[in-house]
């Protein structure tokens, strides 16, 4: 065990990075097996150090997501801190229960009998986070991971260089670096880590890198959970407060990272006789939640990065896109600045109506009603999130019943996310698997199942040679007729 462990440490210290990672993989499969990460103990103890990072280590954690994004210290806390805080508070509550095994009971073909669904960690977890919320979306899955008692590696985004570099110093300050490790970088490092041999795969982005892993994993048909997005719609019909709606509309926009947040609203299908009246009121709405120059205001997150900057001015630059705005599309370049923005009735063959959005822009179209609205949606891929507007109960349950997402709210944009009762998750183009409280937990392990036999109950007609006398007896059984399958046995029927 002494020269493994020196083995270990010589291919952790070079600099190639893929004898660095094939030594992290090999090191902390070696900790799985030694059984260090299955008890109680251990994942308690280290949940709750996790838990003292995200206390102790706030103000970094802000510093970090302030570099990256320009996120504000109020923002921060709401959407990365405090939800990794909850989530983390919920896995330690509930943890003993999580582990236990669920009883099942037996039936006629197995009396008598008990069974158990026993839940074990799957192994070795690989968890590529994202750049648009770097910090929650990197820790929330380790907590899953940590709860079910797997090993994990973490990859955090480089396209939010701060919080990657600071979640590499931290968690190893907090965390057992025999079990948890992390790893920095960029494309060469990422594709060593898809070489490995996982147990679990997690990833969060968008649906292409989806494929490219999904693609990796099945060379060794490694589970994964892939968190992915598209275009989220909201449909607005002419009972809904529009007042209300567009406030809880425009939080969910701008107020969450500027637009780039998987479950943003995309567009806004409205209902055509209240169509003018949701531009008039999300135009007032953008000025109350950011003044008149959005620009000065500090709750509004930057352009991730030049890339991404262009992308959105190229979506908001076609010719057919550019007389459709009726509020902002004022951009900087140099700060990475793109005003809260409003487009009506455009195109719906332009690829701001065809590619996800990902940012502070915003089209409105007309819909006749609740049947436009429903095929509008069912003719394109599934989205991760589906927002309804409505004080009709039974056009609220008609869209529930209808609309295939990951996740619909009624009445609320980006809610199901805190809600740990709920799991989070996409279907179809907007991924596939779902984590948060105790789907978290599933996710990352193997439900075992386990079926307990005594000696006595040894029916003889269950064995070879099989008679005419002895198929009655089991057909018998197996409809329910006991009395007949008595007789049979005793010898009293033939």
């Amino acid at each position: 065990m002494a020269a493994e462990e020196e083995e270990d440490r010589q291919v952790l210290t070079k600099s190639d990075s893929s004898f660095f990672v094939e030594g992290i993989v090999r090191h902390l499969r070696r900790t799985v097996r030694s059984g260090k990460t299955k008890p109680e103990a251990w994942r308690r103890q280290q949940l709750q150090g996790l838990l003292r990072l995200l206390v102790e280590r706030e103000e970094d954690i802000s510093r970090a997501l302030a570099q990256d994004l320009r996120k504000s210290a109020y923002e921060t806390y709401i959407f990365e801190i405090s939800l990794a805080v909850e989530e983390c508070k919920l896995a330690l509550k509930k943890l003993r229960s999580w582990m236990a095994p669920q009883k099942v009971a037996g039936t006629v073909a197995t009396f008598p009998s008990s069974g158990a669904i026993v839940p074990e960690p799957l192994g070795v977890a690989l968890v590529i986070s994202t750049w648009n919320f770097p910090f929650v979306l990197a820790v929330n899955p380790m907590i899953g991971a940590i709860a079910a008692g797997c090993a994990v590696v973490l990859k955090p985004s480089e396209i939010a260089p701060a919080t990657s570099a600071l979640l590499a110093k931290l968690i190893p300050l907090y965390l057992d670096t025999s079990a948890i490790q992390v790893v920095e970088g960029g494309v060469p490092e990422i594709t060593t880590l898809l070489q490995q041999n996982w147990d679990k795969i997690f990833y969060t982005g968008n649906s292409k890198v989806g494929r490219i892993i999904m693609a990796a994993a099945s060379k060794h048909l490694t589970p994964v959970t892939l968190e992915l997005g598209g275009k989220c719609p909201v449909y607005i019909d002419s009972t809904a407060n529009l007042k209300v709606a567009l406030r809880r509309i425009a939080v969910g926009k701008w107020g969450n990272n500027n637009g780039q947040a998987c479950i943003a609203p995309d567009y806004i299908l409205a209902e055509d006789s209240i169509a003018p009246r949701v531009v008039d009121v999300l135009k007032e709405t953008i000025v109350e939640f950011f003044g008149k120059d959005p620009k000065t205001s500090k709750d509004l997150s930057r352009i991730v990065n030049q890339f991404h900057f262009k992308r959105l001015m190229d979506l908001l630059n076609d010719s057919r896109t550019l007389g459709k705005i009726v509020h902002g599309g004022e951009q900087d370049a140099a700060n990475l600045y793109i005003a809260p923005t409003v487009l009506y009735d455009v195109p719906l063959n332009v690829p701001i109506m065809t590619e996800e959005i990902f940012g502070p822009l915003l089209p409105i179209i007309k819909v006749k009603g609740a049947a436009e609205a429903i095929a509008f949606i069912t003719e394109r891929s599934k989205p991760l999130a589906f927002y309804v507007f409505t004080t009709d109960k039974t056009i609220a349950q008609l869209m529930v019943s209808e609309v295939s997402a990951g996740g619909i709210v009624v009445n609320d944009t980006c809610l199901q996310f805190v809600v740990p009762g709920l799991p989070f998750g996409g279907v179809g183009e907007s991924g596939t698997g779902a984590y948060h409280g105790k789907f978290s937990f599933d996710t990352f392990s193997n439900h075992k199942a386990v079926l307990y036999r005594q000696e006595v109950g040894d029916v003889y007609a269950r064995y070879p040679p099989h008679t005419k006398h002895k198929q009655k007896i089991i057909k018998s059984l197996l409809t329910g007729d006991f009395l007949g399958a008595t007789l049979l046995l005793l010898g009293w029927r033939q």
